[in-house]
């Protein structure tokens, strides 16, 4: 039988010929074909034999790993089409050709699919030695050059799909020291095994980061004490999404310049001059090869929170919605001031939609072509807040329920596609602040671990958390969730540092208990400030496995808007007078003493708000606070050069101080005037309108030229922070005990309501894949860890509760409590 080496050797002699011929004929096509199918076979003969390692050839090269049945395809060549199988029916469209063993016995059925746009590039493309950036060493029409390394990029075709090219472009071999795919078998857990030793970290990206944030009550409704996948209504309106059963004839991978069909069969062209690169194989919906740029690692591989940086944005108003985000939407329905509201004027007004307008926008707010452009924008993770009615309402609250579930799916396909890398994250699977802003589901008090209901809500924030958890952390989603924040900004002055830190640890405790310790077995775990910085949380948790400081740095709301320093001050050094120095000499302190201090830090939040000038930002009739006149900053058609220099120099600053960090937000919805009326919180108009870098590491170095170095950060983390030696439950877990000796405005737990811990168990549902031969893809159930089997917290039958999300001091009767 033909060697590996042999055929790549055919391969390459036969392709660098055909690369020279205008009209290749069609007997040197099929040659190409031919040897790309023998040499598939020779590499899942190789991979079935070994698939627990990759075997270096006598090259010194290592094959890239395997995933399944899914086979590494060589590049082709320009007008492969006329090699096709005469099989496929004539006038049929083949966009990518790629071969696909169909049968482990025999190998005699293959697949084929053809991308003509990768076939023109495919010879001029290699990979670098010295790095994984994809670089085109001939085609001087690529003027993309990295503006840190000097290389330029070859887009075209992601290096799990493309032999890398060595002393020539007519000799082609496997790639180098690469590791690509993913594997669904972990033999920590009965049927899976996780090919990587490390996780990564925080929040996702297309990111989901998780910030699980729950000011009122978030839980189950009645029950039964086992868990019930039915508890999610399959009669709900919105039916979960569900794959083709066959395989549409597009590209299922590419870089910049590439064409991409959406589900919808609309196209965009994907656009990213950082040398990134989506995939998204239908055969393979799990396929974690993706790279948003190229000095990010893909989902495949390990985050390094000591070397690698987070540019990440958040995806506010998309699925908890926020007046200054979305502003249309409440000023259709006058006296909307938050969600609650609006649920409320909405479902009244059957003639336009009611409800199913919310459902409307959660389809249509942020596109498939958003993630790409966050991607093409050099960033590489996406926070992305998520209400707890994302799994269901109790009685008398209006929220649209169980609903967006299938969008945030949806959402992390896209992510999984396009933008984290290794760092993906929906960071923010749960927002419902505390502090009882606008942005929390509802206007008013606080009443999470505060007040006579406050314990109650907290049970139920703790249940979703599980929830949330349970799902995130199955072999097919915990790549690209890898971090989970499990609260939104809690009001640490109004709740008591105790109670939230009872909260903290007895949710880290409660994920762990699902997950296990150590890199590889879950999330990390994000906890907030509370707005206190990290003096207040030096100690805490020590030992305790991945968890990373949440902070949001703001101007708007930290006493900026009572400065009228101009940030239109030229274009030159002097751009944004003040305020960029202010940045770095204001966030730098904060974030690397809390680095030093307690560990992992990221800012969740943060944006180019100087003021708090912007409709609604402050929420719906309420003024700014801005010393000076809001009507510039309201309105960017009117921002000269002066201004946009000086306010991407405050955000450079900004993003050299902060180091990790995700900007809130990606995308401010048009205001009944047609225009973005909160321009500075909106960073893709902030990019379109120059504003925003279009390469955020240009903003390396920017302090320090400002007169404001970065304080180095204590020495590496150790190795107990990221999951390693020492990692298991904080040592400090029993000063904290759960339930918290005290409710602030409440009492001790024994005299406040409980519910009860007999209802049913809410499940997450997983989508639906067909594969194109028809059967159906594992997607996993929803339920990471099989042996949780607690129930779920139920009101106690018999008790007649305070209004949780608006209690009156009362006299709780006996039948409420525990």
């Amino acid at each position: 039988m033909a060697s590996r080496s042999d055929v790549v050797f055919l391969m390459s002699k036969t392709c660098g010929k055909l690369r020279h011929m205008e009209n290749p004929p069609e007997t040197h096509l099929k040659v190409v074909g031919r040897l790309q199918a023998l040499l598939s076979t020779l590499l899942l003969f190789r991979h079935r034999a070994h698939p627990e390692a990759d075997t270096p050839n006598k090259e010194g090269n290592q094959l890239p790993r395997m995933s399944g049945r899914r086979i590494p395809t060589l590049p082709t060549v320009h007008r492969a089409k006329q090699a096709l199988p005469k099989r496929f029916p004539a006038g049929r469209s083949f966009s990518n050709l790629s071969v696909h063993l169909g049968s482990l016995s025999g190998f005699e059925t293959y697949r084929w699919r053809a991308n003509l746009h990768y076939l023109e590039k495919c010879l001029d493309c290699r990979v670098s030695s010295s790095s994984d950036t994809l670089v085109n060493p001939t085609d001087s029409s690529y003027d993309n050059a990295d503006p840190i390394n000097g290389q330029k990029q070859c887009h075209h075709i992601p290096p799990s799909l493309l032999p890398s090219s060595r002393q020539s472009q007519d000799h082609l071999s496997p790639l180098k020291n690469k590791s690509h795919g993913i594997s669904l078998t972990d033999p920590k857990t009965a049927s899976f095994r996780n090919p990587r030793k490390a996780l990564i970290a925080l929040v996702s990206v297309v990111s989901l980061l998780s910030v699980l944030a729950v000011v009122v009550p978030v839980g189950l409704l009645v029950g039964r004490s086992k868990r019930d996948g039915s508890d999610f209504d399959n009669n709900n309106q919105s039916q979960l999404p569900a794959s083709p059963s066959a395989v549409a004839n597009f590209a299922i991978s590419g870089g910049d310049g590439s064409t991409v069909t959406t589900d919808d069969g609309s196209t965009f062209i994907y656009s990213n001059r950082f040398g990134g690169f989506w995939v998204s194989d239908p055969d393979n919906p799990y396929n974690n090869d993706a790279q948003p740029n190229s000095w990010t690692p893909p989902l495949n591989q390990s985050w390094d929170f000591n070397k690698d940086k987070i540019f990440g944005v958040n995806l506010g108003g998309l699925f908890v919605l926020e007046p200054f985000i979305t502003p249309s939407l409440f000023q259709r329905y006058p006296g909307a001031i938050d969600e609650w509201s609006l649920s409320v004027l909405m479902a009244a007004d059957a003639a336009n939609g009611g409800l199913g307008q919310i459902e409307h926008h959660y389809n249509t707010f942020i596109t498939e072509k958003d993630i790409a452009d966050i991607a093409g924008a050099g960033l590489n993770w996406v926070r992305l807040p998520i209400p707890f009615w994302a799994i269901e309402t109790w009685d008398g609250e209006p929220f649209l329920a169980k609903t967006s579930w299938k969008y945030i799916l949806r959402l992390l396909k896209w992510c999984r596609k396009y933008v984290p890398g290794s760092q993906n994250g929906g960071p923010s699977l749960f927002d419902s602040n505390p502090k009882g802003y606008n942005h929390s589901g509802r206007y008013g008090q606080v009443n999470f671990l505060r007040g006579i209901m406050g314990l109650a809500n907290a049970q139920r924030a703790l249940n979703y958390i599980r929830i949330i958890a349970e799902f995130i952390s199955q072999p097919e989603w915990r790549d690209v969730v890898p971090m989970f924040g499990i609260i939104n900004e809690p009001l640490l002055e109004a709740i008591g540092p105790d109670s939230l830190r009872s909260f903290y640890v007895a949710a880290h405790g409660l994920i762990r208990s699902i997950t296990g310790y150590g890199a590889g077995y879950g999330p990390w775990i994000g906890i907030h400030d509370g707005f206190y910085g990290a003096d207040s949380w030096r100690d805490f948790m020590r030992g305790g496995d991945r968890i990373f400081m949440d902070m949001h740095p703001y101007f708007a709301f930290n006493g900026g808007q009572t400065r009228v320093d101009p940030i239109a001050n030229g274009t030159g050094s002097g751009a944004g007078g003040v305020w960029p120095g202010i940045a770095c000499q204001r966030w730098n302190a904060l974030f690397s003493n809390s680095r030093s201090e307690f560990g992992v830090t990221v800012a969740g939040e943060w944006s180019n708000g100087f003021n708090d000038c912007g409709l609604f930002l402050n929420g719906v009739g309420l003024p700014a606070t801005y010393a000076g006149n809001c009507n510039l900053w309201q309105d960017s058609t009117n921002w000269d050069e002066a201004t946009k220099a000086g306010l991407r120099k405050f955000a450079t600053a900004s993003m050299d101080a902060l180091d990790s960090w995700f900007f809130w937000t990606w995308k401010i919805g048009n205001s009944t005037r047609g225009i973005v009326e909160a321009p500075l919180w909106s960073y893709q108009l902030g990019l379109e309108g120059g504003w925003i870098p279009r390469d955020p590491r240009t903003a390396y170095g920017t302090c320090s030229k400002l007169g404001s170095p970065l304080t180095p950060v204590k020495g590496p983390y150790p190795s107990w922070m990221t999951g390693g030696d020492g990692a298991g439950p904080p040592r400090d877990a029993r000063s904290y005990p759960w339930p918290p000796s005290m409710i602030a405005g409440g009492g001790a737990p024994t005299i406040v309501p409980h519910y009860a811990a007999t209802g049913i168990i809410a499940t997450l549902p997983p989508p639906t894949y067909t594969a194109s031969d028809g059967h159906t893809i594992s997607s996993g159930n929803g339920w990471f860890n099989t042996q949780d089997t607690a129930p779920a917290p139920t009101p106690i039958q018999g008790c007649v509760y305070p209004d949780a999300w608006n209690p009156k001091p009362t006299a709780v009767s006996s039948q409420c409590l525990a």
